[in-house]
């Protein structure tokens, strides 16, 4: 400190203070230096910040409420909680799910007491929530329950499978969306003047923006190496697409394996497989592989749709993906993904038929609901003498011994079951001569049982 007619000087004391501080604020990065500091910063999420909608309503009554914020990655769950709490000047208590325990969760609840007696409200942020265990989701219920602290939790997974119901119950679920060009394009803007780099080409802009894939902070970290790299460029007047390349290398689409991203891209390929769309399912599994997918597990949903919706419309269809998932094993990418394409664009083209698949789950759920029906004596094995004079196997009539191959007029189902009908066939490829040959064999048993 400098001393001063006997006296400190306070602002001598504080300079190297703020001088510190401020080459803090410059050492940190990007995305942290252009964290919104108001609600009139924030860029996307219209359908929650706009006018009249639920969280601009809770910035603007300074009524809170506690909150589930699922979204993808960098938009912007940290920051409005932030902001929620700025909003109500409120203690603001930042766990990690990640590295957090019971201990925390303790040392929070004291800390929210404290506040709560020196007359302030409380905040308690939680990241990646979905990472608590049960126990550690139930310790916050009382609490959330009680009003001590409002509580906000954020996370990239499904609230519905990874938010214990108690808790959710307790709790608002906003969804963020990933941000779209045109607020990636504005964050662009806002980086640029803060960092003084030359402009981007449109070009460069363009592909840095789907590099980002509505990923804000995806996308200032990527521009900050950017921004870095074409500093030591002398007489840069722009940043086109090759700088660009050599500051960011291959580019990678987000894709959450294991995630709801992993199983909306799935359901995605499934589906325009069976809505006869090759354009479309070639897309998605080439999405599926371009984000890391393991192209086995490719070959195994393929194989599920060549039985589920194409069945005995195309038998073929269910021994070509066989071969792909076989020609995949032999060769491995990038070789064998080829034959993966091509039993997607076999799938999807091929005639298609659920009826197995209906039948098979009608089955199934007779059997559920059904009491245990004992064999008919005829359909009875009887390999041993006491068997054959129970009369197990009596009366069975061999089919290769009838006309045709066919016992017209036989049963083969238990009492009280006989004609019941789970596998209808539909009127599309292969399955279409196997209608006619079932209508020919069920008039055959219809004519034997009439005249019995």
């Amino acid at each position: 400190m400098v001393e001063q007619d006997g006296l400190f000087d306070d602002d001598a004391a504080a300079a190297p203070v703020a001088v510190a501080a401020a080459a803090a604020a410059a050492a940190a990065p990007l995305a942290e230096r252009l964290r919104p500091r108001s609600i009139g910063e924030v860029v996307g999420q219209p359908h929650l910040l706009g006018a009249g909608k639920p969280l601009r309503t809770a910035f603007e009554t300074g009524r809170l409420h506690s909150m589930i914020l699922w979204g993808p990655p960098g938009t912007g769950k940290t920051t409005l909680a932030r902001l929620v709490a700025g909003a109500v000047d409120a203690e603001f208590i930042v766990l990690s799910a990640v590295l957090a325990g019971v201990k925390d969760i303790r040392d929070a609840v004291e800390s929210a007491r404290a506040a709560q007696r020196a007359g302030r409200g409380t905040v308690v942020f939680v990241d990646e929530v979905h990472r608590f265990n049960k126990a550690q989701q139930d310790a916050f219920l009382p609490h959330v329950e009680s009003g001590l602290f409002t509580f906000i939790g954020a996370t990239t997974e499904n609230p519905s499978f990874e938010v214990n119901a108690a808790l959710l119950s307790r709790a608002t679920v906003h969804v963020l969306r990933p941000l779209e060009h045109s607020d990636l394009a504005l964050l662009v803007g806002r980086a640029q003047a803060l960092t003084g780099a030359p402009a981007l080409t449109d070009a460069a802009c363009a592909r840095l923006l789907a590099h980002a894939d509505g990923d804000a902070r995806r996308l200032l970290n990527a521009y900050e190496v950017v921004a870095e790299l074409a500093a030591r460029e002398s007489g840069l007047a722009q940043i086109g697409e090759p700088l660009l390349e050599r500051a960011l290398g291959e580019q990678l689409r987000r894709y959450d394996k294991g995630g709801d991203q992993f199983y909306d891209m799935i359901s995605a390929l499934h589906k325009s497989v069976r809505g006869s769309d090759p354009d479309a399912a070639l897309y998605w599994l080439a999405r599926m592989l371009d984000g890391g997918a393991d192209p086995r597990y490719a070959a195994r949903r393929l194989l599920r749709m060549a039985s589920e919706d194409v069945g005995l419309a195309d038998p073929r269809a269910l021994r070509l993906a066989l071969d792909a998932a076989e020609v995949y094993e032999r060769l491995g990418s990038p070789e064998g993904e080829l034959a993966l394409a091509e039993a997607v664009v076999y799938l999807a083209v091929a005639p298609k038929s659920n009826a197995v698949y209906a039948a098979w789950n009608a089955v199934r759920e007779q059997i559920r609901g059904d009491g245990t029906r004992p064999v008919p004596l005829h359909l009875r094995n009887a390999p041993t003498r006491l068997m054959k004079t129970l009369g197990h196997g009596s009366g069975y009539r061999y089919a290769h011994d009838e006309a045709g191959g066919f016992a017209a007029g036989e049963d083969y189902l238990p009492e009280g079951l006989q004609g019941r009908r789970w596998y209808e066939p539909v009127a599309r490829g292969l399955e279409l001569r196997i209608g006619e040959r079932l209508a020919e064999l069920r008039a055959l048993n219809k004519a034997a049982r009439e005249a019995g």
